[in-house]
């Protein structure tokens, strides 16, 4: 094993030891870590050696290669993170990073369904015959009421639901723990949708899991999850690259504020650590008010009239 790889690999124990970072998480560390380790190797350096210009070098690759700002400034968080953790190790007398600039990037508005859009789709799948039915609408009223993330929707353990659940205990990033209301659609659509579980699983067999499957991971997979969403998005008359697991997380954050609720509350329910990621969201209803006073008040028009 190479220097590089050595330290790349304690960084990454690190995560999962001290933050409880998921295995989706530590390979994409280790992806963009092997990457920027690779182009080093190229440079006749090492990440004992590299300097700011060898970072800032590596970022104008990306630019060459027409990678996106949004995903450049990703790679360079994750060296940004590895080169404080060597630091802090004492590996590394500095830190070459804290001189490099991040890529500039657009901030773009999370994609939405409207409120009708959402209801087509409960409505398509509340009508879904069968086990296969059942257990749609549970997902989706369950992710249209919480707004959790796919990972925390597929991964649910059943004793999470044991009860007759008012709010939901969802472990999030980070192993944090925090508490998710849920409606009495979702409630009762989960109520329907145990009885029918057991058919998602081998005879006589167990599972921990809400949404069992014969997946390695033992419960519904993101990637099904997805495929699900596309083919009700199809059914209902949507354009499937419109409908997804996030957009419906969007869509709950978004409906929550045009509903009144407040931003930190909803920062809460998604599980944001940081309250700027969920201000999104606020962006997105200006966005709105100004299309609303566009296309409706008089003074917006050519020939409005006061």
């Amino acid at each position: 094993m190479s220097p590089d790889s050595g330290a790349i690999e304690r960084f990454l124990e690190m995560l999962i030891a001290e933050r409880g970072a998921s295995g989706n998480t530590v390979d994409a560390y280790k992806r963009d870590l092997r990457d920027f380790a690779g182009s080093l190797v190229k440079r006749k350096q090492s990440i004992s050696s590299a300097s700011s210009d060898d970072i800032r070098a590596y970022l104008d690759l990306l630019e060459q290669s027409g990678m996106a700002p949004r995903t450049a400034a990703r790679r360079l968080s994750a060296i940004r993170q590895f080169y404080r953790f060597l630091y802090g190790e004492g590996d590394r007398s500095d830190d070459p990073s804290t001189a490099i600039d991040s890529p500039r990037q657009g901030r773009p508005l999370p994609k939405i369904l409207s409120e009708t859009e959402v209801d087509l789709l409960l409505t398509t799948a509340r009508n879904k015959d069968g086990t296969d039915g059942l257990r749609l609408s549970c997902l989706l009223e369950i992710l249209y009421a919480s707004g959790l993330r796919v990972s925390e929707l597929v991964a649910l353990p059943l004793a999470s639901v044991a009860r007759d659940p008012r709010v939901l205990i969802v472990r999030g990033k980070g192993g944090k723990e925090r508490m998710v209301p849920l409606t009495d659609a979702a409630r009762d659509a989960i109520i329907a949708y145990k009885e029918a579980r057991s058919s998602y699983l081998p005879e006589g067999a167990t599972s921990a899991f809400l949404f069992p499957s014969r997946s390695s991971e033992g419960h519904l997979t993101r990637r099904r999850m997805g495929q699900l969403l596309k083919e009700l998005a199809i059914a209902c008359g949507l354009s499937p690259a419109t409908v997804s697991p996030h957009v419906l997380r969007h869509a709950f954050a978004t409906h929550l504020l045009d509903h009144g609720a407040d931003l930190r509350s909803v920062q809460q329910m998604l599980g944001h650590a940081d309250i700027s990621t969920t201000q999104i969201y606020t962006h997105v209803l200006t966005e709105r008010l100004k299309a609303l006073v566009s296309e409706h008040h008089p003074l917006a028009k050519p020939d409005g009239r006061t």
